[in-house]
């Protein structure tokens, strides 16, 4: 509706030069949630994914004046601290939060992923006195709770303790205690709010990217309650947000790799930018299918596209038609709609070739016919041909190492992710083309032209 306002988050908080963390990490969470971001910047670190190397504290006043400018622009409708550095900064962050009285998420940074201290012990005690009490909801990890608190956590009910020891006696509204330190195969964040705890559960990600985990989890609630949500429902969708975006973390750097907060928008359109480019490259298909029918296997005719990396692991994370492209009394139909997850062997045969060539996401399949080949050869397409038969019979054993199998020997035949990879069959194995490309529109319009050119010759 024209005139409706968008709203506004603001993190206070120091710089991330690696982007993994701090106010970069906070910046992209409010994108990926749809708020306005806006900062005030405390401190300026030289930091990477292993190492914080240098800290520059801005004087208290030029934060208190970033504040202010955006308040007075835009107003906040919610804001999140991070690393706040020293005492006269808490102090002055303190002030002027009490002045404008918005909502405060309070992530009380104490130490970097990579073990540098980023709050000098003479500021924990202002960080108790001054901003905790302002915290709509605090979000400490174990050992920042055990900080602050003075308690040893060790379990969940302990960290319960901890939770309600931040609200009644240290002042804040709620407290979430953060599990990802716990022992245990969940990740368990414990939130105590108006007298009463909630438990938030997930399963531990193991291996996942964990650099700036607490800035975009706090970021994450600062968002929702920016929106208007409640506490308790602003803590169950930064719970599923972190989740993703440890789980699709970025593999960059040498140390503690970042979360990815945009996993929480990318996996939503890759599935369906996949599931639009499958459903043109069919419409392409079948208004040619005068010419591709005889070309159809028994088994039919699939189109499939992946999600792009780092989000494509199964066949679950690709785009194919249901039941396949058959033969019906007139000419080729899709048996069913494009959906993520229909197809097993092609879906596997794209996933494999991605590990060669990542922006290789697409294939289509016809039978096997040797004009076909041909034809690709005299268009110039790079063209490999796999020997069924010699598919080690350990490889056959495991469901779905076909396809690996079957790439791979391409791949080493060709030199790279051939264009084409065909095979003359086996006992009970159709001989079959497969066609691939970058998009599945490419693949489709590959296969065209090959069909085309085997008609002229």
């Amino acid at each position: 509706m024209a005139g409706r306002r968008i709203p506004v988050a603001l993190t206070i908080a120091g710089s991330d030069s690696g982007g993994g963390a701090g106010i970069e990490a906070d910046l992209k969470t409010f994108a990926a949630l749809g708020v306005h971001g806006v900062v005030a910047i405390t401190s300026v670190t030289a930091q990477n994914t292993y190492a914080v190397t240098a800290v520059y504290d801005l004087p208290p006043d030029m934060v208190v004046k970033q504040i202010e400018a955006v308040v007075e622009d835009m107003g906040v409708d919610a804001a999140k601290t991070g690393m706040l550095s020293n005492a006269a900064i808490i102090e002055a962050v303190a002030r002027t939060v009490r002045r404008y009285g918005f909502p405060l998420v309070v992530d009380p940074v104490m130490v970097a992923k990579s073990g540098a201290p980023l709050l000098r012990p003479d500021a924990v005690d202002a960080l108790v006195r001054h901003i905790i009490p302002l915290a709509t909801v605090v979000t400490p990890n174990r050992m920042e709770a055990e900080r602050l608190t003075g308690m040893t956590i060790r379990t969940v009910e302990d960290a319960k303790r901890a939770a309600k020891r931040l609200v009644e006696e240290l002042g804040a509204r709620a407290a979430v205690v953060k599990g990802g330190h716990l022992e245990g195969d969940e990740s368990v964040d414990v939130l105590y709010h108006d007298g009463r705890f909630r438990v938030y559960r997930a399963p531990r990600i193991r291996g996942g990217c964990t650099h700036g985990t607490g800035c975009a989890f706090s970021a994450a609630i600062a968002a929702e309650l920016a929106k208007g949500r409640g506490i308790e429902e602003a803590v169950e969708t930064a719970k599923r947000f972190i989740t993703l975006a440890i789980d699709y973390g970025l593999r960059v750097g040498r140390g503690h790799c970042p979360v990815n907060p945009m996993a929480w928008l990318d996996l939503a359109a890759e599935r369906w930018w996949a599931v639009q480019d499958v459903e043109e490259a069919v419409a392409r298909l079948l208004s040619k299918q005068e010419a591709v029918a005889r070309y159809a296997p028994e088994v039919g005719i699939n189109v499939v596209k992946a999600v792009r990396h780092p989000y494509a692991r199964g066949p679950e994370d690709v785009a194919a038609v249901e039941g396949r492209i058959v033969r019906g009394v007139r000419g080729l139909i899709a048996a069913g709609p494009v959906r993520m997850g229909a197809s097993s062997h092609l879906a596997r045969l794209v996933l494999a070739a991605m590990e060669y060539d990542p922006e290789v996401r697409a294939a289509v399949n016809v039978a096997y016919h040797p004009e076909l080949v041909e034809a690709a050869r005299r268009l110039g397409y790079r063209v490999a041909r796999v020997d069924r038969r010699a598919e080690p019979e350990e490889v056959r054993r495991v469901e779905g190492a076909t396809m690996r199998w079957l790439v791979q020997e391409a791949v080493r035949s060709a030199g790279a992710v051939p264009d084409v990879i065909y095979d003359e069959g086996d006992v009970g194995k159709e001989p079959m083309i497969r066609v691939l490309g970058r998009s599945a529109v490419e693949a489709v319009d590959k296969l065209l032209r090959i069909v085309e050119e085997a008609a002229r010759a």
